[in-house]
């Protein structure tokens, strides 16, 4: 018995390891992209982990809980209804309202990647989906390679998680002020990201003029600046993407249009 459980072990490690040989380089580019993305997670999971301080978790669970979500509008939103006991149902609704864009998001993605792949792949790579990993992953040359995103998203989920649990434990020491520089480093790098392809491709640089345009004013105009922002992003992100796809369709080398 413990000959065949040595003999399972070896085949499992064995396995394990042609798949690290095999995606070595996707896991190498994937970790060399997703370390920039890890320490801008760091400082604002920094800021997300002093108001999960003040709805009263602790260290391990404030790791537990931004490990698995990884979504800084759906913490912040859990962690000031958790601190003033709300409702499963209210915590849960929330989350699924503010998190909306992430469906679209790993639709989107579901077109970089390479046809054959698996349903598994499929599914683990819409479950590393963060606006910052969906951003390097769409933008891969080629189709993107699961172990690319899969590495991406490691490192950023670990800094992240680690970054909660940092602020839990010392975020109270740092002034509001410092927190908030932190936090906007961010926002800057998702501009890096999405700013080279606009510069290469003007359709894609209109659709992002029309994006900070319409976002602002989505912000301000009666009605509508009372919707969550994940609401908002939802329904601009369709609409713009619709407007796009239909405008200015992409071309295949099939049939010459999309």
């Amino acid at each position: 018995m413990f000959f065949r459980i040595f003999a399972a072990a070896n085949r499992i490690s064995h396995f394990c390891a042609v798949i690290m040989v095999k995606n070595s380089q996707h896991i190498k580019h994937g970790l060399r992209d997703g370390s920039p993305i890890a320490i801008g997670y760091f400082a604002v999971a920094f800021s997300i982990g002093i108001i999960a301080a003040k709805a009263g978790l602790t260290a391990p669970e404030g790791f537990l809980a931004s490990f698995f979500t990884r979504a800084s509008a759906g913490e912040y939103g859990t962690y000031t209804l958790v601190a003033v006991q709300a409702a499963y149902v209210e915590v849960i609704a929330m989350c699924l309202v503010v998190n909306l864009r992430y469906m679209l998001m790993s639709a989107a993605l579901s077109q970089k990647i390479a046809p054959g792949t698996s349903w598994v792949h499929r599914i683990l790579m819409a479950c590393c989906v963060t606006d910052e990993v969906f951003g390097i992953s769409v933008t891969h040359p080629g189709y993107t390679p699961p172990a690319y995103t899969y590495a991406a998203a490691l490192i950023s989920t670990l800094f992240w998680a680690s970054g909660c649990m940092v602020g839990i434990l010392a975020g109270s020491l740092l002034p509001q002020p410092m927190v908030t520089a932190l936090s906007m480093s961010l926002y800057g790098m998702f501009l890096a990201i999405i700013l080279p392809p606009a510069h290469h491709d003007r359709n894609v640089l209109y659709a992002l003029i029309a994006s900070f345009v319409l976002s602002g004013l989505s912000a301000v105009l009666p009605g509508i600046s009372e919707w969550s922002s994940g609401m908002r992003t939802v329904v601009l992100t369709t609409v713009i993407s619709a407007i796009a796809a239909w405008l200015k369709p992409i071309k295949t080398e099939d049939n010459g249009t999309a």
